[in-house]
């Protein structure tokens, strides 16, 4: 078990090996951060337990499977053999990035390793862990399997969660639908992508922190809450409501920008089937968030609030306001733009 001064050293390194790979000139500097990355964040994960140590082991053989295949497509690209290996070298490397960052087709590892892991460590591994790769991806952008990798990010995203009782896979299914939105903003725009991702950033850090203070792992659990704060699930739910992109609230805001882009630009077959699977998405959300709205339910009256960290509580509820109401304030700052 690592000390707090260890813990800051590999966050360091971790924050060190992104910056390495998204501001580095050459496929090699890229990888060597990639690298420094992956070591990072290894230790992380291991906390002593058996879930952990399963899931940090899984994740260092898909990270280290798709570390070897950049590599080895570098190799080959560097030696320049052949012209006719240029297409296939760079669809290598687009392919280990997609390992990389868990998005569909290179999907199978991401669900069962976020469930092992702690909410925080979780937290990283959706958000910051993607920079890196995403940030690559918009160099070497491959049209036809950009747009693969849409379909079945959307397609997986949204049939995945479907039947799943734990809320760190359905968060994984959810997080890999977003990734799809996420490569269609950059199929347009490396500007649109970033916006999305801050939003998909700030609301999935929100909900995460709910549930890291209340111990929340599964649906049920999600239903005790309400004996102790009907405040509490209200703000929950909407913060999973936003972050599956219902309007008015703050999670719609980026995907009403993409589907504004693609309707510029002709993609109406993407975009009908996008927003269909978004629905979907929608629908396993709106079941957990359905007793919360319930004006009519069965509560015992002898349980009482017990918050223990009612700072952090009352940040929460600010951010989850401020996720409620802050479509209104951006979307009149994009039509003043």
């Amino acid at each position: 078990m690592f000390n707090n001064s260890s813990k800051i050293m590999f966050m360091m390194m971790l924050i060190m090996g992104t910056i390495i790979s998204i501001s580095a000139n050459s496929w090699m500097s890229a990888w060597m951060g990639l690298e420094i990355n992956l070591l990072a964040f290894i230790p992380l994960m291991s906390d002593n337990k058996l879930m952990s140590t399963e899931a940090s082991l899984k994740y260092f053989l898909m990270q280290t499977l798709a570390s070897s295949t950049l590599l080895f497509a570098m190799i080959i690209f560097m030696m320049n053999l052949k012209m006719n290996f240029k297409n296939i070298t760079e669809m290598m490397i687009f392919s280990a990035l997609l390992l990389k960052m868990g998005s569909a087709p290179f999907h199978f590892w991401f669900p069962t390793v976020l469930e092992g892991l702690t909410w925080l460590n979780s937290l990283m591994l959706m958000t910051w862990q993607k920079i890196a790769p995403m940030m690559l991806i918009s160099y070497i952008i491959i049209k036809p399997l950009m747009i693969i990798s849409i379909i079945l990010s959307s397609l997986i995203g949204a049939l995945g969660g479907l039947n799943q009782t734990s809320l760190r896979k359905l968060m994984a299914y959810s997080s890999i639908n977003h990734l799809s939105w996420m490569l269609m903003a950059m199929y347009n725009s490396n500007l649109l992508w970033m916006n999305y991702f801050l939003f998909y950033s700030f609301l999935t850090m929100l909900m995460i922190f709910m549930f890291n203070l209340f111990k929340i792992s599964h649906i049920n659990q999600l239903f005790m809450l309400k004996f102790n704060s009907k405040i509490l699930i209200f703000f929950l739910m909407c913060n999973l409501l936003s972050l599956g992109g219902l309007p008015p609230f703050l999670g719609f805001f980026p995907k009403w920008i993409v589907i504004q882009s693609l309707t510029l630009n002709n993609q109406l077959f993407l975009l009908m089937f996008m927003v269909l699977m978004a629905l979907i998405t929608l629908y396993f959300y709106i079941r957990l968030s359905y007793n919360a709205f319930m004006l009519n339910y069965y509560e015992n009256n002898w349980m009482i609030c017990s918050f223990y960290n009612m700072k952090l509580f009352k940040i929460l509820m600010f951010f989850s306001f401020f996720s409620m109401i802050g479509f209104f304030t951006t979307s009149s700052l994009y039509y003043n733009f």
